[in-house]
């Protein structure tokens, strides 16, 4: 490992005291030619001078049995914004010209950018205007001070008595002591009359105080919406808890932020995106309002990564596929000029989540009580198999991609029918269709990814013991099916495809902790391996999976996820060799310069990059949501401080 520290590129030359080539070439390190191998070149690139030459580095090509048998050392990247040479530091010695900017990569790695395949950037933003408790675990008189201290923040007494309140990744599982169920009753007893918001940090869970319920219409008679639940207690009074779609009831009412204050938050969280390493993102949950929020941030030239959205349905969508074909067709019509966005992928929420107490993901066998005994609850499917494969047949067949939110393994194994449903009809045998989350899959399904070509989108960073996997699942499914948590070994032993997402902002970013944790399986902030033996991944596998991987899974392999000549230059320069450095160190890795089709999108000398480079170190210090930190009285942990 070495120091993060270092010049930046153009001071590079201008230490060495470097003007024209013959001074960048002994930068370079010179060699005798006769012992320098030719460098792999695209076959349209000249012998001209490079726009760019990373040497000194350890690349990680990706591009697996592909690769050259000779050390790859540098990579030149041409003045069109594509790799033009890969080779050993010698023989790249001739793209470096009068006017080529050359980085020392110190021996540390320069690979394919980050390919995040299952994120919500926007809502990251949107979050980041709003207060947030960050996934803490708290007392209820903890959690009480602590929106106390929210409601003088946010206006205090002048804020009475109808300005919204909304705290953004509140822990729905995290009240103490563990057991506690959250009601309306609890934020009632605040000193306010204000409407009061708590959005779950899992992104499936909200909690509303009366004035809010109030306000929605929402009483012992509200039915259940499609997708969603209003949970009820005893009594048959609302809770004040809404899972998913119901979430909706309330959230119309809380007055929308102005359109420059969301393009700016959004603006930043994307350069803390950048800043970790990412150049590609598959939005998805993506609608008419974060498509013109993208529409913005491309205008003002603050769009720094290739955009994949997935256009999300609804359920009822799901139910006529004609109808949903023809409103995704009619959105990628509106937003198709819009320059970094690529049109192609819709999204279908099949269940919710597993944790105790929303236990709202779809299972094959019940849910346990706690104690060992079976329940009635199966967990909630929100689309049956029969509407999901005509809807799958139907945007297959015009060339859309499907991306299911399947967690529970009776969604996985819903998505799995539909799409062999979709194949039969349509005959199609490269639909890239895809199963995100996986959290528990049943092994009689593991198979199925290969032989429908169905990727396997993961999020590793959750596969710690922790509260999440420990406290709040092993005695609700009990240690067989526990076993099957994020069976990333398993799936990739029998053919599937992985593909790596974040699920930002319901994690912090922490992408190379993400990266670390689908081979040890800990992480940074677990308290133990989850099944490291059985379902940990190599290296070179999760490297893979978050570059070329998710590129396949994106249809854009032929355009970037490698670093080989013809390959758009999206690529990164970071201060280790996460290909040889121990695992734990991993999770510490920093980005000093992210490119994206050769265009320099972060550079941690900048003052932007240095600023975006300590938010992304910020996040990195702090654990998972719902880990085992907890508030104490007088002071707030930090997990997440974009």
């Amino acid at each position: 490992m070495t120091s993060s520290s270092h010049l930046s590129r153009r001071g590079l030359l201008a230490a060495a005291g470097i003007t024209g080539v013959a001074g960048a070439a002994g930068l370079l390190g010179a060699a005798p030619a006769a012992a320098s191998p030719a460098p792999s070149a695209a076959p349209s690139t000249g012998r001209g001078s490079a726009a760019l030459v990373v040497h000194h580095a350890s690349v990680f090509t990706g591009t697996g049995g592909r690769a050259p048998v000779e050390a790859v050392e540098a990579v030149a990247v041409g003045r069109d914004g594509k790799i033009c040479a890969t080779g050993t530091n010698a023989a790249l010695r001739r793209y470096v010209g009068r006017d080529t900017e050359v980085v020392d990569a110190r021996g540390n790695t320069v690979m394919s950018g980050i390919h995040d395949g299952h994120v919500h950037p926007l809502g990251a933003g949107e979050r980041s205007l709003s207060p947030s408790l960050e996934g803490a675990e708290t007392t209820l008189a903890a959690l009480q001070e602590l929106l106390t201290g929210f409601l003088a923040e946010t206006g205090g007494a002048g804020a009475e008595p109808d300005r919204w309140l909304v705290v953004e990744d509140w822990n729905p599982v995290g009240l103490l002591p563990v057991g506690t169920n959250p009601h309306h009753t609890m934020l009632d007893a605040l000193p306010t009359r204000r409407p009061i918001a708590l959005v779950g940090g899992d992104g499936h869970n909200l909690w509303a105080n009366q004035r809010a319920l109030d306000i929605a219409g929402i009483t012992a008679a509200t039915p259940d919406p499609v997708g969603g639940k209003v949970v009820k207690g005893p009594d048959g009074r609302p809770t004040g808890v809404l899972k998913d779609d119901a979430q909706g009831l309330v959230r119309r009412h809380v007055p929308e932020p102005t359109r420059a204050d969301l393009v700016a938050a959004c603006a930043k969280v994307l350069e803390l995106a950048a800043a970790s390493g990412v150049t590609t993102m598959m939005d998805a949950l993506v609608g008419r309002h974060e498509l013109e929020l993208y529409q913005a941030l491309s205008a003002a030239g603050k769009l720094p990564q290739r955009i994949v959205p997935a256009i999300r349905l609804e359920a009822e969508q799901t139910k006529d596929p004609a109808g949903a074909l023809a409103y995704a067709r009619g959105l990628r019509r509106e937003f198709a000029g819009v320059r970094g966005l690529r049109f192609g992928m819709v999204k279908v929420f099949l269940d919710g989540v597993i944790e105790y107490p929303a236990q709202t993901a779809a299972l094959l066998e019940p849910y346990l009580d706690g104690q060992g005994r079976p329940t009635a609850n199966r967990g909630e499917l929100y689309t049956s198999a029969a509407d999901y494969g005509r809807l799958s047949a139907a945007f297959n067949g015009a060339g859309w991609q499907m991306h299911a939110h399947g967690l529970g393994d009776r969604a996985v194994r819903t998505a799995l029918d539909g799409y062999a449903y979709a194949k039969r009809v349509t005959g199609l045998r490269d639909a890239r269709n895809a199963v995100a989350h996986l959290q528990l899959v049943d092994p009689a399904d593991l198979r199925r990814f290969a032989q429908l070509g169905v990727t396997a989108c993961m999020q590793l960073q959750w596969a710690a013991k922790d509260t999440w996997t420990m406290e709040a699942l092993l005695p609700y499914i009990g240690p067989e099916r526990h076993r099957w948590m994020y069976p990333a070994r398993s799936l990739e032993k029998a053919g599937a495809r992985l593909s790596g997402g974040s699920d930002w902002p319901v994690d912090a970013l922490q992408v190379w902790n993400q990266l670390r944790t689908a081979i040890d399986r800990q992480g940074a902030f677990g308290a133990g391996p989850l099944y490291r033996e059985l379902e940990g991944l190599g290296r070179d596998a999760v490297l893979r999976m978050h570059t070329s991987g998710t590129a396949w899974q994106l249809r854009q392999e032929e355009l970037t996820g490698t670093v080989e000549p013809g390959r758009a230059a999206d690529l990164v320069v970071l201060d280790r060799d996460v290909t040889r450095c121990p695992v734990a160190d991993i999770s510490g890795t920093g980005v000093r310069m992210t490119l994206v089709g050769g265009r320099v999108v972060h550079d941690a000398d900048s003052a932007s990059g240095r600023a975006a480079s300590a938010r992304v170190a910020g996040a990195a210090s702090g654990p998972r949501p719902a880990s085992y930190a907890t508030v104490h009285a007088g002071g707030r942990h930090h997990a997440c401080k974009h």
